[in-house]
């Protein structure tokens, strides 16, 4: 089983939307899915429940008091880590996680808030020692953009791998309506899903 933990104490930097979507890949290629919601907020739960019967089964539990049973069938755990991270709760997540991918918003108080969790994230001892791997994604992008040049620079000095670059789109909003990801939803740009390439190749092959 590969576990993989969305994380940032940085509220509303779309770790349910990187989780849901994620997770709705994984199960489309093959993986029975187990789909962890630890935020006091339980938006991948919502959408969870939301979910077509119709769409690929995602195995989904309540994480927000701490870590539960993972069925033994499940070969993908994401979990949607909360934000403002309590030490006890955070060290017990990152313990479980194979991988850890944190998403990052084009904004100055996104970008301070980030480089303070990251700089937590470095100083445990499974980090420090490369046990894990730790990846950035760089969230709702606008080509051609200072925003989006700013970010860019952020990212090259946090001292790990960015894997992927997720345009903003409302695609987005819709299939979280639904129960749905981009990789579901009619009218999907083709261009949305490969933004996810590499992150997908990331975690399936360790490809950077």
């Amino acid at each position: 089983m590969l576990s993989i933990l969305i994380a940032n104490s940085k509220g509303g930097c779309g770790k349910s939307t990187l989780t849901t979507n994620l997770s709705a890949a994984l199960a489309l290629a093959g993986h029975e899915v187990l789909l962890a919601d630890a935020d006091r907020q339980r938006s991948s739960l919502g959408w969870a429940k939301r979910r077509p019967k119709t769409a690929k089964p995602i195995v989904v539990a309540d994480w927000n008091k701490g870590i539960g049973e993972i069925p033994k069938t499940v070969t993908r755990l994401v979990i949607d880590g909360p934000a403002g991270l309590r030490k006890e709760l955070f060290e017990e997540l990152v313990a479980q996680a194979d991988l850890i991918l944190m998403p990052v918003l084009p904004s100055a108080f996104d970008q301070e808030a980030s480089q303070s969790f990251i700089e937590k994230l470095d100083a445990l001892k499974s980090i420090r020692k490369n046990r894990k791997g730790v990846a950035i994604i760089g969230n709702r992008m606008r080509d051609r953009t200072r925003a989006a040049d700013r970010l860019d620079k952020f990212l090259g000095g946090l001292g790990h791998a960015v894997i992927a670059r997720l345009r903003d789109s409302q695609a987005y909003g819709e299939a979280a309506a639904t129960g749905l990801s981009v990789f579901e939803i009619r009218g999907a740009r083709a261009v949305i899903r490969e933004d996810w390439r590499p992150l997908i190749d990331y975690v399936e092959h360790g490809v950077l």
